[in-house]
């Protein structure tokens, strides 16, 4: 490869790790979740969060959603994700959806609060809002662990001060049609109502300076 080949390479390599804030007058929301927000089972572009950047586009283009969702993580694997995230992307709010998988595993929920709060609070440490979103919790622990469940994101929000948004996938879950095979993750029908959950609750924060 010669010298101007490889300088246009550089150049677009450069480009493409440039981080979301780098363009001007641009603010990014960064997303650190689960299966529910990584579009686990639906075809490309079909998820809630796929749908929310198009919503974006449409009513606050300054505003452009990074989605570092992996299918499977726990509160703890956000934990080793999120610093290295905020770093590179800058972002002026950040949305955690993480949880739900802790309480498939029966994690003691104050080991699921514990990673929460450090996970706020590196957001906010980085003088970034953030909105913390309650993860549903399958029956199979019980009554008592899902209330304890339920208790702590309020707790967590609260002592934080920090934007809770209340399950924001129990809405579609009771309605017929609305869930995969596996009877845990919603289907595509699903996916408009997810985001239609979370709007009212991060529309306010959308004020990019």
């Amino acid at each position: 490869m010669n010298y101007r080949l490889r300088l246009r390479a550089g150049l677009l390599l450069s480009l493409f790790w440039l981080p979301v804030w780098a363009f001007a007058g641009q603010c990014s929301l960064l997303i650190v979740g689960d299966s529910l927000s990584s579009g686990f089972g639906l075809a490309p572009g079909q998820g809630w969060v796929d749908r929310l950047d198009a919503r974006l586009k449409k009513d606050a283009p300054q505003w452009r959603v990074v989605n570092a969702s992996v299918s499977g993580d726990t509160t703890q694997n956000g934990l080793q994700r999120l610093g290295p995230a905020i770093s590179r992307q800058r972002p002026q709010g950040v949305l955690i959806e993480l949880g739900g998988n802790d309480a498939m595993r029966g994690t003691p929920p104050e080991v699921i609060r514990k990673n929460l709060q450090t996970l706020v609070r590196q957001a906010r440490e980085n003088a970034a809002w953030v909105l913390l979103l309650e993860a549903p919790v399958l029956p199979n622990y019980g009554k008592d662990y899902a209330a304890a469940i339920a208790k702590l994101y309020r707790e967590v929000a609260r002592a934080e001060h920090v934007t809770r948004v209340p399950c924001f996938v129990c809405g579609v879950a009771v309605q017929p049609g609305m869930m995969q095979a596996d009877g845990i993750h919603p289907n595509e029908k699903a996916q408009a109502g997810m985001l239609d959950a979370v709007w009212p609750y991060l529309k306010p924060k959308l004020r990019c300076p």
